[in-house]
């Protein structure tokens, strides 16, 4: 075990302190592991639905365009094919409901924690303190703003993670950043290892730490 500390700040942007979280160093991960997570993740993501119809499945009478012979034209024997306006699709994409991409969950889980712990040694993990009840009572979209400009983060993507179930004011903090671009919102529970990756900032509420270091340890 090892442990790494991240700054904490108040909703104004102002240092308040440290956290100090412990995570598993145990466990071996390579960059080939990595990989694997994120297409496995990305793949499992498509809903694999994509569906054209063909010549047998197009609503056209089975009346010839034209006469056989006599005309000087290419025989033609039904106005739902291909070549024709509105006609079957040839080799179209057709549904596939069995392409998902399996992997062992001691496997995910050590990617997110790795991860993650890399994302703070490079400190760019900070928590926040949520007083929302004290000082956002309301959404406000300014103060956000305001916020994420004095610590730095206005034009890189940041995604924070709380508890909504027990933090009061998380849906303000929610309506107050919605609005902000490049910034997302998600419960502890769901964090994933793409979501690390794509975003240069992660706020984590403070209430959530030992969520977090539960994160790091399972």
């Amino acid at each position: 075990m090892a442990s790494i500390k991240c700054k904490k700040y108040d909703l104004k942007g102002v240092e308040a302190g440290i956290v100090e979280l412990s995570y598993d160093t145990e466990k071996e991960v390579n960059s080939q592991l990595v990989k694997d997570y994120i297409v496995a993740l990305r793949e499992n993501a498509r809903q694999w639905s994509a569906k054209v119809k063909g010549r047998s499945e197009n609503n056209h009478s089975g009346k010839k365009p034209h006469a056989q012979k006599g005309t000087g034209k290419a025989r033609q024997g039904f106005l739902g094919a291909p070549q024709y306006r509105g006609g079957g699709r040839v080799h179209g994409p057709r549904p596939k409901f069995d392409q998902e991409v399996r992997m062992n969950r001691k496997s995910k889980r050590a990617v997110v924690q790795h991860l993650l712990a890399q994302k703070m040694e490079e400190g760019n993990v900070i928590f926040l303190q949520d007083d929302f009840e004290t000082h956002l009572k309301a959404p406000k979209t300014k103060a956000m703003s305001a916020l994420f400009s004095s610590l730095g983060f206005s034009d890189l993507r940041v995604a924070c993670y709380g508890l909504p179930e027990q933090v009061a004011g998380w849906g303000n903090f929610i309506k107050s950043v919605r609005n902000i671009p490049r910034v997302s919102c998600n419960v502890i529970d769901n964090i994933n290892g793409y979501d690390i990756l794509v975003n240069g900032k992660i706020i984590v509420m403070a209430s959530a730490k030992e969520q977090l270091e539960a994160v790091l340890k399972r």
